[in-house]
């Protein structure tokens, strides 16, 4: 059995139920704890109708967010005999036109990631056709209405939110009122699935989708955001003005609405981002290191020049009376912030240093300059590389090295038949193949290579030499898809096998908390699962936390910093530019080689002005990390 199957087994953790919110609104520690706790609705409704001989009727969303929820009701089924013989579902969207075969179809998402897996009766499967002709559309969503309306209304409707804040394919601009029918979708949404569809290019520009008044018609709603990229149109959503700008603001209105987050998508909330505003804080030191620094950026004043009436004409008169007087709270945020600036992460005496990379240039684009710094400063610097990252390179940068391969096959000949077969077999591959569908195995090993050799030279620029780093190419990754299996036994028992051979006095792990079902995350589960097994041998390496993504954490999240010179974040440049193949991926249109390097460089000074600005020396460059304290990602 899998192990992310066997930790879904849990008893949701307790959730709070957030102030100031205006969609009543639970928080809960972890995504899975979200998971656990939609499931368990589901279920109890699901069964409380099935006692009484009635059908439910559920309202399904697809997308990352919900696919914990759905792997938690298969094992509702398999293992404690939930019955779907009833269930009536209705999925809210499909893009148009779209193959109900293709792997970017919603319809193949439910049947793979749900119906497959449990009794529902085929009839009482609804999902939104992507095939229907351009004349008989209207007439088709008309339909769609009416069979709902038909199954006697949706019971409860299961929601996600997308970043401009959309439930559904409802776009900003879509009217309260509006039903089900085709709507165009907002080049961000698109931006978004680009990397599923190899390529912006490649995203349909219009979908189908039920409408605001039609999942506003359902008796119960639960809509649920996960992440910390959620975390901003969260707060537009459960705190802003009901507009149509953001679609999921319109659930206010409803009578029977849950707002289910994780503490990443909760982090922008007034009671969670700045809770004195809202009522009693508990003034841990935690707590008053946040008060204080949110303070000094607020105020733009360095932390030592903050006085009493500062406190008191910002709701942190309690944060005086409890942790005061102010000389004390102003030199123990100062000081502990100063204590953290490192310039020998791994301290004086040598020791085994392991370096975690979800992709393969995560370390040198995240942390290349501490990289650097633990390579020069004498220690024992390796790298392991969770996956292949293979998915990533282009089918163009493919061709561009088998022409490479046929040519030196040419000047260094004569190639064997089997040789020239392979090539031919992988360029009729690339040629065959629809935009985003699978790659041939052949394919994606010479992508592998073109990654791993990218990630040698980088490493060794950086310093590590290529007889210290790992390629685990960890199972779950390997599916030739964007999307992943879950984390199993056999990850876990990879990482493992790799910390009992090296004994790592220190490691650093990407603690990303952005997409649950996100390689970095997946990746820092399976650490931190790994960790748990090898701690009972005695194996207890010091673990630090890097941000993966292109934020640095927040200052009062940050436990230690690590000072780069110019010369070192010039290497760190160099490191960088020697992933050649990740060129064309960078977020935005019109970037070029040099926008991974440009993100990076300006995300480390960022952080050294925000220390300088609260009063703290002034660096270069500056690389934050949070020390891991078992805390579940």
């Amino acid at each position: 059995m899998a192990t992310e199957t066997i930790s879904r087994t849990k008893t949701p953790q307790s959730a709070t139920y957030l102030r100031r919110t205006k969609i009543p609104t639970l928080l809960f520690p972890t995504a899975p704890d979200v998971d656990r706790h939609v499931a368990l609705v589901i279920e109890s409704l699901i069964r409380e109708n099935n006692s009484a001989g009635l059908p439910t009727v559920l309202g399904l969303a697809t997308g990352s967010t919900p696919i914990g929820v759905y792997r938690e009701l298969i094992r509702l089924h398999r293992e404690e005999d939930l019955d779907f013989s009833q269930v009536v579902t209705f999925n809210l969207d499909e893009y148009w036109p779209m193959d109900p075969g293709s792997i970017h179809s919603y319809h193949r998402f439910m049947h793979e990631h749900l119906f497959d897996h449990i009794n529902i009766d085929p009839r009482n499967i609804h999902i939104p056709s992507g095939t229907v002709a351009e004349a008989d559309l209207d007439a088709y969503c008309d339909d769609y209405e009416r069979q709902i309306e038909k199954a006697g209304g949706i019971d409860l409707q299961i929601l996600g939110i997308g970043r401009t804040g959309h439930i559904g394919f409802n776009e900003p601009g879509s009217p309260r009122n509006s039903r089900t029918r085709i709507v165009q979708l907002d080049p961000v949404t698109r931006r978004d699935a680009a990397s599923d569809f190899f390529g912006e290019e490649n995203v349909p520009f219009e979908a189908m989708t039920m409408g605001v008044g039609t999942i506003l018609s359902a008796r119960k709603i639960i809509i649920m955001a996960l992440g910390e990229h959620k975390a901003n149109i969260v707060r537009r959503a459960v705190e802003g003005e009901i507009s149509p700008d953001v679609t999921a603001s319109f659930l206010q209105s409803h009578p029977h609405c849950i707002f289910t987050v994780d503490d990443a998508a909760a982090g922008n909330l007034t009671s969670v981002s700045t809770p004195w505003l809202v009522g009693h804080v508990n003034w841990t030191g935690e707590m008053e290191r946040k008060a204080v620094i949110w303070l000094s950026q607020r105020l733009n004043k360095p932390l030592l020049k903050l006085e009493n009436r500062d406190f008191l004409d910002n709701h942190l008169h309690e944060l005086l009376h409890d942790r005061g007087p102010i000389d004390a709270i102003r030199q123990r945020v100062f000081q502990d912030l100063l204590a953290g600036i490192c310039t020998q992460p791994a301290g004086t005496e040598s020791q085994r240093v392991i370096l975690f990379s979800p992709h393969p240039d995560d370390d040198v684009i995240s942390m290349g300059g501490t990289m650097i710094s633990l390579a020069d400063q004498g220690h024992d610097v390796r790298v392991a590389y969770m996956t292949s990252g293979n998915i990533a390179v282009f089918d163009h940068d493919a061709l561009r090295h088998i022409d490479f391969v046929e040519e030196y096959q040419e000047t260094f000949g004569p190639a064997s038949p089997e040789e020239k077969a392979v090539c031919q077999r992988m360029r009729a591959a690339i040629a065959a193949k629809s935009p985003g569908d699978p790659d041939s195995d052949e394919v994606l090993n010479v992508k592998g290579l073109i990654r791993k050799t990218e990630a040698a030279a980088a490493a060794a620029t950086a310093g590590v030499p290529p007889e210290k780093l790992y390629f685990l190419d960890l199972p779950f990754y390997r599916t030739g898809k964007v999307s992943k299996r879950p984390i199993g036994e056999e990850d876990v028992r990879i990482i493992a096998d790799l910390l009992r051979e090296t004994n790592p006095g220190q490691i650093y792990v990407a603690g990303d908390l952005s997409d649950p079902h996100g390689t970095h995350r997946m990746c820092a589960r399976a650490i931190i699962l790994a960790l748990d097994l090898v701690a009972k041998e005695g194996i207890k390496p010091e673990v630090w936390l890097y941000r993966g993504a292109w934020e640095e954490y927040e200052p009062h999240e940050i436990d230690r910093v690590v000072p780069l010179s110019p010369e070192t974040t010039l290497r760190k440049r160099d490191a960088i530019f020697k992933h050649e193949s990740q060129k064309d991926r960078a977020l935005y249109p019109g970037s070029d080689e040099r926008e991974f390097w440009v993100r990076a460089d300006a995300r480390t000074r960022n952080t050294a002005r925000i220390y300088n600005e609260l009063g703290l020396p002034e660096f270069f460059a500056l690389e934050g990390f949070k020390r891991f304290l078992g805390q579940l990602l």
